[in-house]
């Protein structure tokens, strides 16, 4: 036996389905059936009906506040939690967890709600893209849709299938197949289908998954989207720069970027395309090209995950404040002073890439290549365009690229 095994636990969490009490395993009902007090929403104590001794408490609003007391201060031990499927797949357990310690919690795990979805449909959950609205934005599911690709989408409330419905008209998925599964696994399972393009249906239930066959457009994979897939001014890292650049800036998952010039946000979006958990910070001064960055990051599905900062880049990076970028990308507005703040504000290790165009800008890089070390690169690119009835080779503006990492030197 290891000591994980002969210590007793402070928090023991339970996953419960809609069936309630009759879904649960043995293992589950003799735990529920020893506690002395359980917590749970009052929708999860009610499944327990009389079978249940304990002291029952409803999470107070705001649940996450009543949470954290409770881990603060949990009182006699253990202590049992009720959490909706199962408690480790977007649930309570692993928020429990990451407060306390896996060796401070035992878990008794339910089928989730996408496996229940995932049979219901005869779909293969390993191929099926799992899009969470429990705390994000709809808009989330515009980073995942694509042409053959099948979603399911937990809900926030009885809202969200409109609402879904409504991105992936927006954006091009109106053809998609859409199917409603509410109270998985209860006696009250319902089913709705229609397409996005259709979807009239009235609110229903609150506990719902939504599974969506996406028809429409394919979903590119690398960087280098189309200029066209974003809204700008002109002020835009071009399509085969804007590849190189995110290549350069290396992401790994659950890095933040901080994009200062931002411009049109092409480049932070594309690196949060590539990275489903990381985070970006957009910095503009421009208070037309800010809202410019917030739409076309809505269209691109990554709202929720990126923050668009007005004002001017010196003046802005020093109240950002939190844990230093892991990236840094300056695309416009670079000067040492603007520098000199940003390689402060990096974290050790952390990718520094700057593009510049002015001769100015890039004498700047040069010489700060010089001082700090990384590459540098010359981009040149030409385009086929007409010259009147013939053809011929349009060059764009070279541009000096330098990367360089902290700590390299």
């Amino acid at each position: 036996m290891t000591d994980r095994e002969s210590r007793a636990p402070r928090f023991v969490v339970v996953g419960i389905g809609a069936d309630g009490w009759d879904g649960l395993s043995g293992a589950a009902r003799r735990e529920l059936v020893s506690a002395t007090r359980v917590f749970g929403s009052a929708r999860q104590l009610a499944l327990l009906g009389s079978a249940v001794d304990a002291e029952q408490t409803a999470w107070r609003s705001p649940m996450s506040a009543h949470l954290r007391g409770l881990l603060a201060d949990p009182g006699p031990t253990p202590v049992h939690l009720l959490a909706s499927g199962d408690p480790m797949f977007h649930g309570l357990g692993a928020t429990v967890v990451d407060a306390v310690g896996a060796a401070d919690v035992r878990i008794l795990t339910h089928p989730s709600s996408v496996s229940l979805a995932a049979s219901r449909l005869g779909w293969d959950l390993g191929g099926v893209r799992v899009v969470s609205l429990v705390t994000g934005e709809a808009d989330e599911v515009a980073a995942q849709a694509g042409e053959g690709r099948r979603l399911l989408v937990l809900s926030r409330d009885a809202s969200s299938p409109a609402a879904i419905a409504a991105i992936l008209r927006e954006y091009g998925w109106g053809a998609s197949s859409m199917t409603v599964l509410e109270q998985l696994g209860g006696p009250d399972e319902r089913r709705h289908e229609s397409t996005a393009a259709e979807w009239s249906l009235p609110e229903g239930d609150p506990l719902n998954v939504v599974a969506v066959d996406c028809a429409g457009p394919v979903r590119h994979l690398a960087p280098g989207l189309p200029d066209e897939s974003f809204d700008h001014d002109g002020q835009l890292t071009k399509q085969a720069v804007r590849a190189l650049t995110v290549a350069a800036l290396a992401p790994v998952d659950g890095q933040v970027l901080w994009d200062v010039g931002a411009g049109s946000g092409s480049v932070g979006i594309e690196w949060l395309r590539v990275n489903p958990t990381g985070r970006a910070v957009a910095v503009e001064r421009d208070p037309t090209r800010s809202a410019r960055i917030a739409a076309n990051a809505r269209r691109h599905g990554v709202t929720g995950r990126l923050r668009v900062v007005d004002g001017e880049v010196a003046a802005v990076v020093p109240t950002l404040g939190g844990p230093g970028p892991d990236a840094v990308f300056a695309g416009g507005g670079l000067t040492r002073e603007v520098f000199s703040l940003l390689w402060h504000a990096l974290s050790t290790g952390g990718t520094l890439v700057a593009n510049a165009v002015a001769i100015p800008t890039q004498q700047l890089v040069v010489d700060l290549a010089a001082e700090y070390g990384g590459t540098l690169r010359r981009i040149g690119m030409e385009e086929a365009g007409p010259l009147g009835r013939l053809t011929a080779w349009r060059p764009a503006l070279p541009i000096v690229q330098w990367t360089v990492a902290k700590g390299s030197r």
